[in-house]
């Protein structure tokens, strides 16, 4: 694939089957995207919340591998560079951050961690390496928090995925200074799809920081990544959402945790932007002292629809 071509628009198995094997995966995760993909096509749109009419499933490319993944900031294309430098990112990084990276479209294209980080056995991948270098582990909890029949969006997102981030704490482990990621739309026509997954083992805690944003467009585009989060026995996960859209944006995201017994998960969530919000960050209580809290924070302005709270 010429690496500034997106695939035709519009979802097929042929479609699916080409992110697949751009991206070299297992036979099992190419089973579960045909699986999603069966269920998507089943499926009918929301009938609650915002109108979704604008939003035309068939006119969108959901893959481009816009940008080469870098090894280190300065390799990144200056345009790229700028945008993520007016963020303040690098600065960020050096200063207060434990791991960053930066997706544009569908691909991960920097990734870094702090050594002593590293070194305590944390694991802080793009999801493909992930898939590729730890297939179990990624296969015990990948979309079993959101499983692809949770609704249309779910299983649209369990098909075409691609990019985010994977997150394992080992038991026990504290990561004192926050892990970030940052996600940026960059191509007209382009949905972007970014799975990231937390596994907090007994007793560690973590803090998971994401932004997105994306230039403005002159017809709608498609922002549907997803969040499942398993915190175990004891374990608190924090996770901090910075949303900041263009009006064109259309973000229909899918966000959930599972606390086990003693476990905490915090949402920090500020929707700022799109056109349209749908946005419900969830925690499951599985066992005795589980807690959640959720605090958002939305600014909406003529023409827009931001539909979020929490459960």
């Amino acid at each position: 694939m010429n690496e500034k071509t997106a695939l035709k628009r519009g979802l097929t198995r042929e479609v699916v089957e080409e992110i697949s094997r751009e991206k070299g995966e297992p036979d099992w995760m190419l089973r579960l995207r045909l699986r999603a993909l069966e269920i998507f096509q089943r499926l009918p749109m929301p009938k609650f919340g915002p109108d979704l009419s604008e939003v035309d499933l068939a006119d969108i490319s959901y893959y481009l591998r816009s940008v080469e993944p870098v090894a280190s900031w300065d390799e990144l294309p200056e345009e790229i560079r700028k945008t993520f430098d007016a963020l303040g990112l690098p600065e960020a990084e050096k200063e207060a951050l434990a791991g960053l990276g930066a997706q544009v479209d569908s691909e991960v294209v920097y990734r870094s961690i702090l050594e002593e980080v590293r070194a305590q056995g944390v694991l802080f991948l793009p999801m493909e390496e992930a898939v590729r270098e730890h297939p179990d582990l990624v296969r015990e909890h990948f979309m079993r928090v959101i499983p692809p029949a949770d609704n249309l969006f779910a299983a649209l997102h369990g098909a075409v995925w691609s990019g985010g981030t994977f997150v394992w704490v080992p038991e026990g482990v504290k990561v004192e200074i926050p892990l970030q990621a940052y996600f940026r739309m960059q191509t007209q026509g382009v949905g972007q799809f970014e799975h990231t997954l937390i596994v907090a083992e007994p007793g560690s805690s973590v803090h998971y920081i994401e932004g997105c944003s994306a230039p403005r467009y002159t017809k709608v585009v498609l922002h549907s990544g997803m969040v499942e989060i398993v915190a175990k026995e004891g374990a608190h996960v924090r996770f901090t959402t910075i949303q900041n859209w263009s009006r064109n944006v259309y973000n229909l995201n899918n966000k959930r945790a599972v606390a086990h017994a003693g476990a905490r998960v915090d949402w920090v969530s500020g929707s700022l932007g799109s056109k349209v919000t749908m946005l419900y960050p969830t925690t499951v209580l599985a066992g005795p002292g589980a807690s959640t809290e959720n605090l958002g924070f939305t600014f909406a302005r003529d023409g827009q629809h931001l539909d979020v709270g929490a459960r």
